[in-house]
């Protein structure tokens, strides 16, 4: 096992395990539940065991952390959600920015639980 920084909030939401969450409510309080755009400001990434709503749910927010992808992903590439909070490749089209989780440590399918290097970012495309 490999040590991250993990951090407990409540779930606003049922999220199911190694999902990238976002603030559900960020100007009320610090829940979370499963991020659905690639324009969210990301919390982390749920635990394996996920949480129902009104639960504790522990949330990945540093080191490489396991997320279930929703496509193919190479090694290095960065990751975003997409709108059932499963990591997929980011691009950003012209005129447009998305947010990233961080990067690929492995390739995966659709499916799969890779380990992700967390590195919040931006990627914007001018």
């Amino acid at each position: 096992m490999i040590p991250t920084f993990i951090r407990s909030y409540l779930a606003a939401s049922a999220v199911l395990g190694n999902r990238i969450v976002k603030y559900a409510a960020p100007s009320a309080d610090k829940s979370v539940n499963t991020a659905s755009a690639n324009t969210q400001p990301f919390v982390g990434v749920s635990d394996r065991l996920g949480a129902d709503a009104g639960e504790m749910l522990d949330v990945h927010r540093g080191g490489l952390v396991p997320v279930q992808l929703g496509g193919t992903v190479t090694a290095g590439a960065p990751i975003t959600s997409d709108a059932n909070g499963k990591g997929i490749v980011a691009v950003a089209a012209t005129g447009t920015t998305v947010r990233i989780i961080g990067y690929a440590d492995e390739p995966g399918v659709a499916d799969d639980i890779i380990d992700v290097m967390w590195a919040p970012g931006l990627l914007h495309e001018a």
